[in-house]
């Protein structure tokens, strides 16, 4: 499935294609720090193709992360697993015709409990994650 996408300004437009429909939220500090609260999140594995790379601002948030955004309107493109080349965009960017199902929740233990999803989904704690991406489960 394939997807576009372009931050508010119009100066960087994506392609993508999903490596599925299923969504995640993830409720970690960081995540909720960068954007106000959770990110709603698609995987995009390495299919991302970036129209201007140079207006896109690359932020190290952490050894294995980078966070992306325009750098000139500030809208928030993807974050970055570096270890594995695999792009999670904010599901918003993304073009509405498409269909998405929210299936997973990430960093569960960190949500803050004024608000709650309906949806019945698989969660997963921070050290969970973690040992998730270290080949651990």
């Amino acid at each position: 499935m394939k997807g576009k996408g372009k931050c508010l300004c119009g100066s960087v437009e994506l392609e993508v294609e999903y490596a599925s429909s299923e969504l995640a939220a993830c409720h970690c500090s960081m995540c909720r720090n960068w954007s106000g609260g959770p990110m709603l999140a698609i995987d995009c594995a390495d299919s991302v193709k970036i129209s201007d790379e140079t207006s896109v601002v690359r932020y190290p948030s952490s050894e294995w992360a980078e966070r992306g955004f325009c750098g000139k309107c500030g809208t928030h493109l993807f974050y970055y697993l570096k270890p594995n080349n695999q792009y999670h965009l904010p599901v918003g960017l993304l073009s509405s015709e498409d269909t998405y199902k929210l299936t997973h929740q990430i960093f569960i233990d960190e949500k803050p409990d004024y608000y709650d999803f309906k949806n019945e989904t698989q969660n997963m704690t921070g050290p969970e994650v973690f040992a998730h991406f270290e080949g651990g489960e």
